[in-house]
């Protein structure tokens, strides 16, 4: 392996971007530019995001799934006003949770929302999904987060 690809591989694998103006770390306790976020693709941002977790010694059952639900939710946060997400990250906050926290909250109800479309019978061509996890992020609180365990 020559030098450049091994180091190249080392900050990669520890979420370290090297390339053009794209970000070079995450952290989840401060939003990322949106257009810098969405200029990357998926891969990118789930090395990122795991790569935080592995840096800040989070242990977490599934590290591949949980980096998969940060993207999601940051996804939906970066669309900023055209979905609940960023208002109810924004409100959590305001509630006494740091942002890290807030997005593991929206990402709880994301996960809740996925595990129900998968129970339900299949829905018709067309309908939208999703009122109910907008419903869901618009009920959840700091409070319901923090007790829930």
């Amino acid at each position: 392996m020559s030098a450049r690809f091994g180091a190249t591989y080392f900050w990669i694998r520890h979420g370290i971007q090297l390339t053009g103006n794209a970000m070079k770390m995450y952290d989840p306790l401060k939003p990322p530019n949106p257009e810098e976020w969405q200029s990357m693709d998926e891969q990118e941002r789930l090395d990122l995001v795991e790569g935080f977790h592995r840096r800040a010694r989070i242990r977490v059952p599934n590290a591949k799934v949980h980096a998969v639900i940060h993207v999601i939710v940051e996804n939906q946060f970066a669309l900023g006003d055209e979905l609940p997400v960023k208002r109810t990250v924004q409100r959590l906050m305001s509630e006494g949770l740091d942002r890290h926290d807030a997005i593991h909250a929206v990402g709880s109800v994301l996960i809740g929302h996925i595990s129900d479309l998968l129970g339900a019978p299949e829905a018709e061509v067309g309908a939208d999904p999703n009122p109910p996890y907008y419903a869901a992020l618009d009920q959840l609180t700091a409070k319901d987060w923090s007790s829930s365990g």
